[in-house]
């Protein structure tokens, strides 16, 4: 499905998933065999060895335990209003039971934006034939009554959450139970990131070397980090406002020369929130400048343009100002 990322190890990745995926799995085999058994009475599940109920403990309202005579109601048909993710296992599984239990609590704590089903594949072979599952566990996610995207093997919790956040951010205009069941819990506390929190620590203690090794470490393991970019740049140019000489501007305004000088009023400026006027010094600068010196100024600008939200009309007006003053 367009706009969800696979995790790594995805089954999806897989030539005979992705075949799957695409349309060649039809979960409506399963309906005339289930609507033949579905007046039969069930036999209630055997104990696991030990005397435990399954690999995962007893169901609940998140958590089906799904059977091929429930298939089209619990799979299928629930599909239509909202995400389900079928988990393929089996008693004798080792990665099944290290992965089964995230799953559950990861359902529970969903509150119904989507539901687990779980599949003893040993006792309903017939859908793992159907999702033609080469190993276990397998997870398919099953959206308007089709497959959407899949995973094989027991991936970390965190690969995990990505994936379901994927599905749901991709699917929540299609399927309405997943907005209503955010909806009724409200907004979710994302789990905090220890490394912003040790950036943003050594920041209120004004450790701002610690707090820009900080965010550079989140930088170089994820390039495309916009908060950590962001926060950067906030930490880099709170280091020099504290620094700033009082008597900047003055000195500016009496050498229009001195490079240094028009760099730090213009840090002046922004501190004080005279945002455009900053951003008119430096233009002003690049317009009479060349060379290594025009580059400089036009380096402390962009900086300073990162400081505000892209679409901030100031930084539009000053981005197209500064492209005039160059070009």
């Amino acid at each position: 499905m367009e706009g969800v990322t696979h995790p790594r190890g995805s089954a999806a990745n897989s030539a005979a998933m992705s075949a799957a995926l695409s349309g060649a799995v039809d979960l409506s085999a399963l309906k005339a065999r289930a609507e033949a058994n579905r007046n039969q009475p069930q036999a209630p599940p055997a104990p696991a060895a030990g005397g435990e109920a399954g690999a995962s403990g007893p169901p609940s309202d998140a958590v089906l335990e799904v059977t091929e005579a429930t298939f089209q109601a619990d799979v299928v048909e629930r599909s239509l209003n909202q995400l389900v993710v079928v988990d393929l296992w089996a008693e004798w599984c080792g990665p099944c039971k290290q992965l089964s239990p995230v799953l559950e609590r990861l359902a529970g704590e969903a509150g119904g934006a989507w539901v687990l089903a779980k599949v003893d594949v040993d006792a309903n072979p017939r859908i793992a034939q159907l999702f033609g599952a080469q190993s276990i566990p397998t997870i398919v996610a099953i959206a308007g009554g089709q497959p959407v995207d899949a995973f094989s093997g027991a991936l970390p919790e965190p690969e995990i959450r990505k994936w379901l956040g994927s599905l749901l951010d991709a699917l929540r205009d299609r399927l309405p139970g997943i907005r209503a069941a955010e909806e009724a819990r409200g907004p979710v506390e994302e789990p905090e990131d220890p490394r912003f929190t040790e950036a943003e620590e050594a920041f209120e203690r004004g450790d701002y070397a610690a707090a820009q090794a900080a965010y550079e470490r989140i930088l170089d393991a994820e390039p495309a980090n916009e908060l950590a970019k962001n926060a950067l740049a906030q930490v880099k140019f709170t280091a020099r406002a504290e620094s700033i000489d009082p008597s900047a501007r003055a000195k500016a305004e009496a050498d229009p020369k001195d490079l240094d000088a028009q760099l730090a009023a213009a840090d002046l400026d922004i501190a004080e929130q005279d945002v455009e006027g900053a951003f008119r010094r430096l233009i002003d600068v690049v317009r009479r400048t060349a060379g290594d010196d025009r580059n400089r100024v036009r380096e402390h600008l962009v900086a300073l343009f990162e400081l505000f939200d892209p679409a901030d009309e100031r930084v539009a007006k000053a981005r197209r100002d500064l492209a005039s003053a160059l070009f």
